[in-house]
C-alpha cells in the first residue's frame, strides 16, 4: 500500500541547503500500522506530508496504492489523495465558512458522491466521534478538540485505503482521545486500512504494529 525508497527533502537557506529528511526507506502492506516517533524537528510531519502527496521530495520515491506520486503534478496527486488517502492534520484544516456536517461532506462531494446517502454517512461519523449535537456548528463555534473530531470524521468519510494522522489525539481530553483511538484502530482492523501516525504518545505508538524513529531526518530505529 505504501513504499518509500531513499526519500530525501532539502530546503535552500541563506546558509546552504538544509536537509530535513535523509534517504528514509520503508514499506507497508495493506492493513499494517506504523507509528512515526521522534523529537521536534526530526522530520516526522515532513515525512507524513511527502507520503500523502502534500509535498514533493527532493529525491527518492513514494508509491501509494501502486501509484508513484513523486513525479506527479498537484492535480494528479490530488486525484490520488481523493481516491486512496485520508489525512488528519494537527491544525485541523477545516473550512471556516462550512458547518461541521458540510466539512465532513467535502471529500464525498469532490468525488461526485453527494446526496442523502452521503449526508447519512457524514452524520453517522460525526455521531461516532461524539458530535451528534454539533452538525450545524461552524469551526469558530467549536473547541479545539471538537474541531479535531470533525477533521477525523472528514478523513474517514471516503473510506480511505490509507490513513495518515498527525498527532490525532494531541488536542483531546482523555475520554475523547480514547474514543478517537478506538475509531482509528477500528478502521484499521475492520476495513484493513493502512495506518501511518505521527505521535509523541508512546502508549499510542505501541498500539501500532511497527514503530519508525527519526532523529534529525534519519531513521535511527524501526
Amino acid at each position: 500500500m505504501l513504499k518509500v525508497e531513499r526519500l530525501t527533502k532539502t530546503y535552500p537557506t541563506a546558509g546552504g541547503d538544509l536537509t530535513v529528511l535523509h534517504e528514509v526507506s520503508f514499506d507497508l502492506a495493506v492493513g499494517e500500522s506504523l507509528a512515526i516517533l521522534g523529537p521536534s524537528g526530526s522530520g516526522k510531519t515532513t515525512l507524513l506530508g511527502l507520503c500523502a502527496g502534500l509535498d514533493q521530495p527532493s529525491a527518492g520515491t513514494v508509491v501509494v496504492a501502486g501509484e508513484a506520486i513523486q513525479t506527479m503534478d498537484e492535480d494528479q496527486r490530488a486525484r490520488v489523495r481523493n481516491d486512496h488517502v485520508g489525512f488528519v492534520f494537527q491544525n485541523f484544516q477545516l473550512i471556516p465558512t462550512l458547518t461541521a456536517l458540510e466539512n465532513v461532506l467535502v471529500p464525498l462531494e469532490l468525488r461526485g458522491e453527494g446526496g442523502a446517502g452521503a449526508e447519512e454517512r457524514a452524520r453517522e461519523l460525526l455521531g461516532r466521534v461524539g458530535l451528534s449535537d454539533r452538525f450545524d456548528h461552524y469551526p469558530v463555534q467549536l473547541s479545539g478538540g471538537e474541531q479535531q473530531r470533525v477533521a477525523l470524521a472528514r478523513a474517514f468519510v471516503n473510506e480511505p485505503k490509507i490513513l495518515f494522522c498527525d498527532e490525532p489525539t494531541g488536542n483531546l481530553d482523555g475520554d475523547t482521545a480514547n474514543k478517537v483511538e478506538e475509531l482509528i484502530f477500528g478502521l484499521n482492523r475492520e476495513r484493513q486500512t493502512t495506518l501511518v501516525m505521527v505521535t509523541h504518545d508512546l502508549e499510542l505508538a505501541q498500539k501500532c504494529g511497527r514503530v519508525l524513529k527519526l532523529r534529525r531526518g534519519d531513521v535511527v530505529e524501526e
